[in-house]
């Protein structure tokens, strides 16, 4: 557990209980593509947002463990689809539902996960909640289209907005509901869900770098795999809008529909060479001081300090 969760630890222990609970089926294929994803592990960064975002406003954060366990399930739910979408093998270093169950199967589960996600936030009096939940699965899934889209695309404005859809929501969610969850008013949920939206776009820009240049090893899976798919991030954007003989190349490799692995790794090179890198983790950055600079419109609490440790570990972390 990453250290800046202690405050909610034992909070998260039920959230983990709860989602082992929440996703046996009768039936037995369902059992084991639950129980595999819920061992394929993960941050658990979603439900920690949620309680840490309560805590800002009240001790008890038992009334936001369904809220967690949802935001968690559809996060889960995501990657499943993606890794559909994606043809992808592995996650996390372990084998994807796909790779195991094949599409049909892993597609269904993905569904499954999801609408385990709506029952439990079915029980909140507060219609905001279902209905910021709402609105952000809806926002995600245009995300999923907009990148689908605009593969090969080296457009700054849609990349924003796609990485807004796709990632910052469901953290911004995760925030802003879980003060709500908790009983707080608009003006302590307000600035969490701002904070979340900041902390989001850093998240993906940070998450966009390290697919070029993070080990193997921590990460999970092969880097450039944004590369191969023809999807263009931010480091890459920056890097084909320089001048010179080495963004026309970058342009080229590109827009190559059958990349060489020598020519990812070029096209890796070629975007670090240009400034891409750099521009990124700079954006990034940006993001986390506003990200900060909105916790500081909140009460000064434990809670509060534990969400700017989040920004910081964001900011330099390598996985």
């Amino acid at each position: 557990m990453l250290p800046f969760f202690e405050e909610v630890s034992a909070d998260l222990e039920a959230v983990e209980i709860e989602l082992g609970k929440v996703l046996i089926s009768e039936d037995a294929i369902i059992n084991q593509t639950a129980t595999h994803l819920l061992r394929a592990g993960g941050k658990r960064l979603r439900p920690a947002f949620a309680l840490l975002s309560a805590k800002v406003y009240t001790d008890d954060v038992s009334p936001v463990w369904p809220l967690a366990v949802a935001l968690e399930l559809i996060h889960m739910a995501t990657l499943v689809h993606d890794d559909v979408v994606d043809q992808a093998d592995a996650r996390r270093g372990k084998p994807t539902v796909r790779a195991l169950w094949g599409n049909k199967v892993s597609t269904h589960t993905g569904d499954y996960v999801l609408a385990k996600a709506l029952i439990q936030v079915s029980g909140y009096e507060d219609p905001l909640i279902s209905r910021v939940l709402s609105r952000t699965c809806v926002r995600m899934c245009e995300g999923e289209i907009i990148q689908m889209h605009g593969i090969y695309e080296a457009n700054l404005r849609n990349y924003l907005h796609r990485i807004r859809c796709k990632t910052a929501c469901l953290i911004e969610a995760s925030c802003k509901l879980g003060a709500v969850a908790g009983g707080a008013p608009d003006s302590i949920h307000y600035p969490l869900g701002r904070f979340g939206h900041y902390l989001g776009m850093a998240f993906q820009v940070t998450d966009d770098i390290l697919d070029m240049v993070a080990d193997e090893l921590r990460l999970g899976k092969r880097v450039g795999g944004d590369l191969r798919q023809g999807i263009v991030t931010i480091p890459v954007i920056y890097a084909l809008h320089q001048d010179g003989a080495a963004a026309a190349r970058l342009s080229q490799i590109v827009e190559n529909r059958s990349k060489t692995e020598d020519e990812v790794g070029e096209a890796i090179e070629l975007t670090r060479e240009l400034g891409g890198i750099n521009y990124g983790r700079h954006m990034a950055g940006a993001y986390l001081e506003k990200a900060i600079q909105e916790l500081k419109r909140l009460p000064d609490v434990p809670a509060r300090d534990s969400l700017r440790q989040i920004a910081e570990f964001i900011q330099v972390r390598s996985y």
